[in-house]
């Protein structure tokens, strides 16, 4: 059994948690409160506590990471061809490698845009708005976040160890399947 029909099998089973996630963060910027309680400096401070939400980043990864894969297997079935065949074409082994690589590069950027706890407070520097001050926000359900979480960069993990393995079989497989023949 090829590694890329059990990461296809796992990544069936990740995307469940990415749903959960819309439903964890729900519309976070409503229930997002600063001291001064303006409208203003509460979406102000906002968008820098949140410059991406996770639902956006969420829907934009998804459409990313399946696009790739979709395309190389809707090529395969058009052309009725084995899918091991198109690797063995040089473009298409570079291309596949570089849209498994932009998955990694995706999960890494997730963990760098939301770290990996959410804090009950955040400190706003208001000074752009004209507010000479740092103004304090709360941000709402922040263990439930944090929880949420460490559970994701559990499936991002295997995600990363999956991805690295399967350009490995690719390489591998392109490397030696001349000679297996």
């Amino acid at each position: 059994m090829s590694l890329n029909y059990i990461k296809n099998f796992y990544e069936g089973c990740v995307k469940p948690p990415t749903v959960i996630g819309f439903a964890v963060y729900g519309n976070e910027a409503l229930h997002f409160s600063c001291d001064t309680d303006k409208r203003e400096i509460n979406l102000f401070c906002y968008n820098q506590f949140r410059p991406i939400t996770p639902q956006v980043f969420w829907a934009l990864q998804l459409v990313i990471v399946l696009v790739p894969g979709a395309i190389f297997h809707l090529y395969a079935a058009c052309k009725s061809i084995n899918q091991e065949c198109i690797l063995q074409k040089p473009i298409c082994t570079v291309i596949y490698i570089l849209s498994v690589l932009l998955r990694i590069s995706l999960e890494a950027l997730q963990i760098y845009l939301f770290g990996f706890q959410v804090k009950s407070l955040y400190l706003c520097d208001a000074r752009f708005l004209g507010e000479n001050m740092i103004v304090r926000c709360m941000v709402p359900e922040h263990f439930e976040k944090t929880i949420f979480l460490i559970a994701l960069y559990t499936f991002t993990a295997i995600t990363m160890v999956l991805c690295v393995a399967e350009i490995f079989e690719i390489i591998f497989r392109r490397l030696y399947f001349p000679f297996g023949q």
